[in-house]
């Protein structure tokens, strides 16, 4: 697959030795923009630029990558590249894996980078396997649940929601699962708790014993649990037991592993594991609250060969994902409850503007307005759910102020606290205006008119239309989304 510019002679003659790498900045600089930080430094962020006298070629990270470039980006790139190439040179994309390394001449995309369990028992002897899962093709789970420890039948790749800021993490998941050939060993990852990596660990656990067929072992533990068990194994004499137990795992998972940080017998047990089963041809996946080089508890040679294979960073869920988080989970609780699976969309919003920092927390909100008022959420108004929810709203949460707002908005838009409430009417200044008043709207407990004085004596209507518009911008301009988010988080802490 492959693009060739479309441009006029003349300007092909004034830009005769334009390099390639030169309009492919301006390609990426747009591409940028459009995809966002966030999933452009996912799919593209890792990328190299190959030029030979033959061809141009973009050449992906890996086939994942390729993949998903081809699918969702490869038109608008190829419209950008000839726009931006007098030359008329040929542009094809490739992954890493397809092109002679040796030969490869790489240039950054972009100069400047991209801005609970059950309890387990504490000791279980080793004659009887611990966390060992075997796949089987046809025993149904009821009967393995004596060896899934831990592992929870809702975590699947079915009811995982991607998107933005979890896509890559996902589709790197899916590959893993799928026994596919030619994948990075170890892979991490990594995000706050939260986040989701629990659920994409068990969803990769889960498709793994589905597709691999009983000949293929795959071990799920937590790192609480491989301690605890190590330990037990050690004061049993029962050590070269566990070192089977997990060496002979064609698949070996471990959740929060940064918990291990700090246990030198623990770290050096799991280094020589990694390490067995890495030489040996086997896959190891493990999730951890941070990237590996930020556990500076951590031995460095573990922490060293944590980075060799694949660091994934899971970010926070933007507005878009939890509102689509909100919808499985309300799915989810109607099929349960025998319910039709219906809420007022700005009930919804709300949660999805509220619980910004944890997908737990998130549903775990949702959870609360359904177990008070069942099959009647679809009834159920802004001011109900949140009279509802005030006693979780006021744990922990910070006092924000209108001042407060005005500061984090100003500093955010690059200007002054002044310019917020002056009578200046220029779209710079009036939008994030409208937003502060929105995010005073939201998180503090002022009036309307309260608000409009400290806006520079405005009038209440003024308030009102500023919080009706950003709440019609916010599904219609992706920009307006993400700013609110981040200011979101910044105020809350």
């Amino acid at each position: 697959m492959g693009f060739r510019g479309m441009t006029s002679g003349g300007a092909a003659g004034a830009m005769a030795n334009a390099p390639a790498t030169a309009v492919w900045s301006k390609t990426c600089q747009v591409l940028k923009r459009e995809l966002g930080d966030a999933t452009f430094g996912s799919w593209l962020g890792h990328a190299a630029l190959r030029e030979t006298a033959d061809e141009v070629c973009v050449v992906a990270a890996t086939g994942i990558a390729r993949d998903w470039i081809r699918h969702n980006a490869w038109r608008r790139i190829g419209e950008l590249w000839a726009q931006n190439d007098p030359l008329n040179r040929r542009l094809d994309l490739k992954c890493r894996t397809e092109v002679d390394s040796a030969s490869l001449t790489a240039h950054p995309l972009v100069a400047a980078n991209a801005p609970g369990s059950a309890p387990q028992p504490a000791a279980v002897p080793m004659s009887a396997p611990v966390f060992e899962i075997e796949a089987e093709a046809v025993a149904p789970v009821a009967a393995r649940q004596g060896r899934l420890q831990g592992l929870q039948e809702r975590y699947t790749f079915d009811t995982f929601v991607s998107g933005p800021a979890n896509e890559f993490a996902f589709a790197v998941a899916r590959r893993v699962a799928s026994w596919a050939d030619g994948h990075f060993n170890p892979v991490v990852f990594h995000g706050p708790y939260g986040f989701g990596k629990t659920h994409l660990l068990n969803a990769l656990a889960w498709e793994a014993m589905r597709t691999g067929g009983p000949g293929k072992r795959v071990v799920y533990l937590s790192a609480e649990r491989f301690t605890s068990t190590f330990v037990n194994a050690i004061q049993t004499r029962q050590t070269a037991a566990f070192k089977d137990e997990l060496r002979n795992a064609d698949l070996l998972l471990i959740d929060d592993v940064h918990f291990v940080a700090g246990k030198t017998q623990t770290q050096e047990e799991l280094f020589h594991t990694l390490i067995a089963l890495v030489e040996d041809g086997r896959r190891v996946v493990l999730t951890a609250d941070r990237s590996p080089t930020e556990i500076s508890e951590m031995e460095p040679r573990l922490r060293s060969h944590l980075q060799m294979g694949l660091v994934c960073g899971i970010e926070p869920a933007d507005r878009s994902l939890r509102l689509g988080i909100l919808e499985r989970k309300l799915n989810t609780l109607a099929q349960q409850g025998g319910f039709v699976p219906a809420a007022r969309a700005e009930v919804l919003q709300f949660l999805a503007d509220r619980f910004t920092d944890s997908v737990r927390e998130l549903e775990g909100a949702l959870n609360t307005l359904v177990a008070r008022v069942g099959g009647d959420i679809a009834r159920l108004s802004l001011d109900e759910a949140q009279a509802i929810l005030r006693p979780h709203l006021s744990v922990n949460e910070r006092k924000v102020t209108v001042d407060m707002i005005q500061k984090v908005v100003a500093e955010h838009y690059a200007l002054k606290q002044a310019d917020l409430i002056s009578e200046r009417r220029a779209r710079a200044v009036a939008r994030p205006r409208q937003v502060a008043m929105w995010l005073a709207k939201q998180i503090t407990t002022r009036s309307l008119p309260d608000i409009g004085r400290r806006f520079g004596g405005r009038d209440h209507t003024t308030v009102l239309h500023a919080v009706r518009r950003i709440e019609q911008l916010k599904g219609e301009d992706a920009t307006i989304a993400r700013d609110i988010d981040v200011l979101l988080r910044k105020l809350r802490g």
